[in-house]
């Protein structure tokens, strides 16, 4: 290392002595409007490689007013928020006729004969570069951009060009070997995703659950006339009525995902009094119908009391019948997601048309104690399932975190 903290022959230079940062488009009268060119929407920038995947042919005349220019060689850093952060920005190949077109949201790094367009490159979508770059946006907060100088202003460890080549094809191989693994690690997460779906399958298209009783839904809740309820809202809960603290009104983000644990709305007991007739109780069954209509949550025994909202439905099961756990298992499985689809109404968001006709799903249903056994069996598969998801990511985000470590290491020398 020299005095300045650098391997001998190399030096620090800023991006604006060794690039031409959005050069100017002198040329840009010399094609025909109609000879074909790369178009490169923001979309096509894939954040995770860094690379173009997506182009679409255009004629020139289209696009040569209101976009950003570029050849083969430069590289192009999004400046707009989120795109920055998320590291879109890519190294122009193979352009139609040498010519590319982009959104104005990008800043374009043209290499002079100092630097290679992969050194730059690299050295932009460094994630410590783009946290940097993240306190110099300006503008109005979800349209904040990077301004041009702090690209000119910044300063890279820059080696001589052949070594240039080498950290280069070094780093083009172990990022090779690096979105291998990804894509092997993220194919086992996405398999072990698919595994409850499959054992929901084995269970209910089995021949034993073809010789299982077919009962209504209705035929499953408690005697009580409240045992069905479709949250209140609208005309009969409106917002006036929320207070800062109290009875929950529950949501469906917050029940059916987070397990009764958040709150957003409150109401305060003259009004829980008043809605008694949706409030929750341990071991009731609250099914989302709106949106992603038939998931299941069971109301765990220290969930604070409360009320469900519009997009809820309760039930109280008789648990002589059938037992909460399984009537999730059952309510998910392919065969009542077929009748749900048949339930729903909209073309957007989808709501469940009526209570009444939800009622009239029917449900195979075997005795308890096979209800049991089969539901110890799935929890079992199911820990097993969640082991198998959590190690794929465990090792997917330790593949994620290498591209980091590599890339330090480049500029530093120690490749």
């Amino acid at each position: 290392m020299d005095s300045n903290g650098l391997l001998q022959g190399w030096r620090w230079a800023r991006l604006g002595d060794v690039c031409e940062i959005n050069p100017s488009r002198k040329d840009k009268t010399n094609f025909p409007d109609e000879m074909p060119v790369t178009f490169a929407p923001m979309s096509s920038i894939d954040e995770t490689t860094g690379s173009l995947f997506a182009p679409i042919e255009k004629p020139f005349g289209e696009v040569r007013k209101g976009y950003t220019w570029f050849l083969n060689d430069d590289v192009l850093w999004a400046k707009i928020t989120p795109c920055m952060e998320n590291g879109k920005a890519f190294i122009a190949r193979e352009l139609i006729n040498g010519v590319g077109f982009a959104s104005t949201e990008f800043h374009v790094l043209r290499p002079t004969d100092q630097i290679i367009s992969e050194l730059i490159w690299y050295f932009v979508r460094q994630e410590s570069f783009r946290d940097i770059a993240a306190h110099y946006f300006t503008g109005a907060v979800g349209q904040q951009r990077v301004p041009e100088n702090f690209l000119r202003e910044q300063v890279i460890p820059l080696p001589p060009l052949p070594e240039q080549r080498r950290i280069a094809a070094r780093l083009n191989e172990i990022m090779a070997e690096i979105a291998r693994a990804r894509a092997a690690a993220q194919n086992a997460l996405n398999a072990a995703k698919t595994l409850p779906a499959a054992q929901l399958r084995a269970v209910f298209e089995s021949e034993e659950a073809k010789r299982w009783k077919e009962k209504e839904l209705n035929d499953l809740v408690a005697s009580q006339p409240h045992a069905v309820k479709r949250g209140p809202f609208g005309s009969s809960l409106k917002k006036e009525f929320f207070v800062p603290y109290g009875y929950k009104v529950y949501e469906q983000s917050h029940a059916i995902k987070n397990d009764f644990e958040i709150g957003t709305y409150y109401i305060d007991e003259e009004k829980f009094r008043e809605m008694r007739d949706f409030a929750i109780h341990p071991n009731d069954v609250i099914i989302s119908c709106s949106g992603t209509i038939g998931k299941v949550a069971i109301v765990p025994p220290d969930a604070q009391p409360g009320i469900i909202n519009q997009a809820l439905l309760k039930l109280t099961l008789n648990q002589n019948i059938i037992l909460p756990i399984f009537f999730k298992m059952v309510f998910e499985s392919v065969e009542t997601v077929k009748q749900l689809g048949g339930l729903s109404i909209g073309s957007g968001l989808k709501n469940v048309a009526s209570v009444k006709f939800l009622k009239m799903i029917r449900i195979r249903v075997p005795p308890l104690e096979e209800q049991r056994s089969i539901t110890l069996q799935f929890e079992t598969q199911m820990q097993n399932t969640r082991n198998i998801r959590a190690a794929a990511q465990t090792q997917l985000d330790a593949i994620n975190a290498l591209p980091v470590v590599y890339l330090r290491r480049a500029f530093r020398g120690e490749l």
